[in-house]
């Protein structure tokens, strides 16, 4: 991403990334296939630490390929503001009937049948940046 001189990039906390990360509910899973870097949309919510994700994939394609990575953004290119935060860390699948069936209540989800999985995500790493634009006449 090329950052428009009049905009710089913050690194914020890891606090400040799960509270940003907390306050959206879409966002991408991206896991490696074939060796291939594949980006799915996803939905999500944390609950007691941990990042639940609904993806449109076969769980088959990310059973196995732990650590996953999830990044969410939201930017106002107009104002030329917004944030990212990036996710990393071991995940499963969420295999419970119940629990599946209540995430899949409380998630919107783009498939449903085999295409529709839930992963639990447990973050390890996290990362994030916001967006700002330079005051007028600041550090001059």
């Amino acid at each position: 991403m090329t950052v428009p001189a009049d905009r710089h990039l913050i690194e914020v906390s890891g606090t400040e990334a799960l509270w940003l990360l907390e306050g959206s509910s879409q966002g991408r899973l991206v896991y490696v296939q074939r060796e291939i870097a594949m980006v799915r949309p996803a939905t999500h919510v944390m609950e007691f630490g941990r990042l639940i994700v609904r993806v449109p994939v076969q769980s088959t394609a990310v059973l196995g390929r732990s650590p996953l990575t999830y990044q969410v953004d939201e930017i106002n290119s107009p104002a030329g503001t917004g944030w990212t935060v990036t996710v990393h860390g071991p995940a499963d699948v969420i295999g419970d009937p119940t629990e599946a069936a209540h995430h899949r209540r409380t998630l919107a989800g783009w498939t449903h049948g085999p295409h529709d999985t839930l992963l639990r995500l447990h973050p390890q790493q996290v990362s994030g940046f916001r967006l700002a634009r330079t005051v007028s006449g600041a550090g001059r």
